[in-house]
Parts: C-alpha cells; structure tokens; sequence
C-alpha cells in the first residue's frame, strides 16, 4: 500500500510506556502510520490541527485538558476526524459524555492488541467500536422498565442537570451558590434534591454523593 493511503493516527497518552508501546505497534501495521503523540488534550488539539490525522487514540485522564473535553474540541473543528477513547475506566459519565461529544470507539486499555489496532481500522471505515463491557453498560441504559422486570439503576434516571447539581453539591457548593450557577432560585435547587433523594432512594446529599461516587456518575478527579 502506498504511504499516501495510509491510516494516519495520533496517539494522546499521559504514559510514555503505553504511548511509545502503541505507537511501535501502529508503525508494524502496513496500512498505519503514526504520525504524532501527545502527553495531554492540549497537544492533541494543537497536533490534529497541524496534522489532520484520520483517528485520533486517545485517553481520558490527562492533565491540562482531560481526553473528554479535548474530544469536544476535536469533534467541534473536525467532526470527520474518528476518535477512540481508550481508558482504564468505564465510569457511567465517561461513557455518557464520550458519547454526547461524538466519540466514534470506546475501548477498556485491558483490550487485545490485536482488537485495539483493528478498531482503528474499523472507525476510519464509519463505523463505531466498543469495548463488551461499555456495550453491556449500553444496554442497561436503553432497558425498558416494564411491570415484572427489573429496572435499570437508578442512576440513570436522573437527567444531565440533576446530575450537575449533584457534581456540584460534592464540591461543597450550597443552594445559594448552586442557583447562582444556574441561574435560578433556591427553592428551585431545593426541589431538585427532593427529586434526586426520590429517584437515588436517599435521605440526604451526602447520600446522594455517596451513592453518585460508587455508580461512576462522577469521579473524584471530577471535584
């Protein structure tokens, strides 16, 4: 294959090891070329509008700018530019955000080398890629609760800003400061934690928080 065909991937990878490891296996492949990393978001931007590569193999957890809000970006200047998220976690809001941002694959770094490379393959032909347990988590998500059947988790019944003003109530934030950010009053903020408390099952915000942590609504990192 002449190199003009090639797939033309950047790497963005917080870890040298992964990074340099995933590169030399990229550059064996006939069909592939690396043609840039990056330690952060930041650079992962700056380099896809310098080198407008087809896929774009990228992590979540980076400083500067985290792999989610540097899909964002990407996305918003290249949407044909295909994207794989590749992390160590699976969390509810990673896959939720990676997903309203546009990503193209979502893949468990446990993945087979083998998979990983062929995935890059398979976004750069239109199509999307995830990894088994993202697909299971997906399908939780769409279950259609029915009389008799077990219902998803609560989790997923709260909408993006229930989810916001709870993420914000972690950081410390009270009923004043949260309506501020929102624009609106203290009894609306009130009413919403009601509404989170029914449909999480909890007494209070602490709860609620708890409860958010364990199901991956939000991270620690998040606050």
């Amino acid at each position: 294959m002449d190199s003009n065909d090639n797939i033309r991937v950047i790497l963005a990878d917080d870890h040298a090891l992964f990074r340099e490891g995933l590169k030399e296996l990229i550059d064996n492949e006939s069909d592939l070329e690396c043609i840039g990393v990056a330690a952060n978001g930041e650079d992962a931007i700056k380099l896809t509008e310098q080198l407008r590569p087809d896929v774009i193999v990228m992590d979540v957890a980076m400083p500067v700018i985290n792999g989610i809000q540097a899909l964002k970006e990407i996305k918003r200047i290249y949407p044909s530019t295909a994207v794989i998220i590749v992390s160590a976690f699976h969390y509810q809001k990673y896959v939720s955000d990676s997903m309203a941002a546009g990503v193209d694959g979502y893949l468990l770094k446990s993945v087979h080398r083998g998979e990983l490379i062929n995935s890059i393959r398979i976004v750069h032909a239109g199509q999307r890629v995830f990894s088994p347990e993202i697909t299971s988590e997906l399908a939780k998500r769409v279950t259609v609760r029915t009389k008799g059947e077990e219902s998803v988790s609560e989790a997923y019944a709260l909408n993006s800003r229930e989810t916001r003003i709870l993420e914000l109530a972690a950081k410390g934030m009270s009923n004043k400061q949260i309506a501020s950010e929102f624009s609106t009053s203290d009894q609306t903020v009130a009413s919403c934690f009601n509404t989170i408390f029914r449909k999480l099952n909890v007494d209070s915000r602490t709860q609620a928080v708890i409860y958010a942590l364990k199901k991956g609504m939000f991270t620690l990192d998040d606050l």
